[in-house]
């Protein structure tokens, strides 16, 4: 189809993907340009600023290739570089991701919650209008620094070590689990059965 315009996603890895799968049942009709930013992944160690001008460059190469909207499929990205991205580039549709923290408030309230995140998703604004927000006064937040890097290498035993490490404290208290990171998603699935509660 001659002429007919894009939708651009992009994410800090590959984790995205799972995002873009989703896009794709609900329009299969549009073509789709992904962009996975593993050069400067991960993301939630940066500093506003890197953030800001890592996002812009991703989408100004995206509007050179004709996206007529934007899905930003990225925790770290959408909580810290959306509202500027749309307020740079009002005539292009951002759609961001949205957290599952509210879900938890809506379903499950009562019940204990670990929050796993990127530093940067943990202290960026968004997040914390939206955790304040929705708070049930029984959540964990828990800056998973240095696993993105563990993710990417692929090295299972490593991630399994820090894993265990790292939820060991919150064995049998948590009922929920928020992954505000889509690498940790994928990895998890992948690994199924192999992290017991």
């Amino acid at each position: 189809m001659k002429g007919k315009r894009n939708i651009g996603v992009f994410d800090s890895g590959i984790g995205g993907v799972t995002v873009l799968k989703e896009v794709v049942k609900v329009l299969p009709q549009e073509n789709y340009i992904y962009y996975s930013d593993s050069k400067n992944n991960p993301y939630g160690d940066k500093t506003n600023e890197e953030i800001l001008e890592i996002c812009d460059n991703i989408v100004q190469f995206l509007i050179k290739k004709g996206c007529k909207a934007i899905v930003i499929a990225c925790n770290t990205a959408s909580s810290r570089a959306a509202k500027y991205l749309r307020g740079k580039y009002p005539e292009i549709p951002f759609i961001a991701i949205e957290p599952a923290y509210k879900m938890v408030h809506d379903y499950s309230y009562d019940q204990p919650t670990l929050v796993m995140a990127t530093k940067g998703t943990i202290e960026s604004e968004k997040f914390n209008l939206l955790y304040h927000k929705y708070d049930n006064h029984k959540t964990e937040l828990l800056s998973c620094v240095g696993l993105a890097d563990i993710i990417k290498a692929g090295d299972k035993e490593e991630l399994k070590k820090y894993l265990q490490k790292t939820l060991g404290p919150y064995k049998g208290k948590i009922k929920n689990v928020v992954l505000r990171m889509y690498s940790l998603s994928i990895s998890t699935k992948r690994n199924t059965g192999k992290f017991r509660r």
